[in-house]
């Protein structure tokens, strides 16, 4: 008889998305990010950190003062990544599970990528301008967007 406990897609996705957010070196906020195909197969995965050749010891991290001194200008989102990363061609119709709700600029990325459905994690900058804007806009297209529901399960294994 086959195992009944077995995890289901969404789990394993946003389980996915969770690991990948711990190859983030940002002390803050570490993000990651898996998209999906139709067919539940892994197109890409991506996570928060500075681009390609942008030292991450050189780059600041700092989420204050003057902007030019602070990580919001240089890193690279896990959602802008995991669409960087995908070596195929299309994406129409995939599905991106994210630990942390989209910004308004992932938000354009996902759109031309083709993604139509975003589950997240969390949603703490919910009352944002980026995160109004980027559900405006998955609104406006049709992306599906929801939070992801958690089993109440835990694994737990060594790295």
């Amino acid at each position: 008889m086959k195992r009944t406990d077995y995890i289901n897609w969404d789990a394993y996705f946003m389980g996915i998305a969770i690991l990948s957010s711990h190859r983030s070196k940002d002390p803050n906020t570490g993000v990651g990010s898996c998209i999906v195909s139709t067919e539940n197969k892994i197109l890409s995965v991506g996570y928060n950190g500075m681009p390609a050749g942008c030292s991450d010891d050189e780059f600041p991290w700092e989420r204050v003062g003057n902007p030019l001194d602070t990580k919001y200008l240089y890193v690279c989102h896990a959602e802008l990544n995991a669409i960087l990363n995908y070596a195929g061609t299309d994406m129409q119709g995939a599905r991106i599970y994210t630990t942390l709700f989209p910004c308004n600029e992932c938000t354009k990325a996902l759109i031309q990528a083709g993604i139509k459905e975003v589950i997240y994690l969390s949603d703490k900058y919910a009352d944002s301008d980026s995160t109004i804007a980027a559900k405006r806009m998955m609104k406006t297209v049709n992306i599906k967007f929801r939070e992801y529901q958690p089993l109440g399960k835990s694994i737990t294994f060594e790295l």
